[in-house]
């Protein structure tokens, strides 16, 4: 449960928009997604073995 403290006189805007940055940093969405579906670990393995390539080819140090 988010706790937003809202001081006196503040607008519901300003309060709204602290709301969503708060939940937005606990992940809830982002770990609401990934729960929709099963994705087996072989598979996470796989692909990110295939972003740690991608990045080391891309990004890597040029010797």
């Amino acid at each position: 449960m988010l706790i937003i403290p809202v001081k006196e006189g503040e607008s519901i805007e300003k309060a709204l928009k602290k709301y969503k940055k708060k939940f937005e940093r606990t992940g809830t969405m982002k770990q609401l997604r990934e729960r929709q579906k099963f994705t087996k670990p072989s598979v996470k393995n796989r692909e990110q073995r295939l972003k740690a390539i991608y990045r080391n080819e891309k990004f890597g140090t040029e010797e």
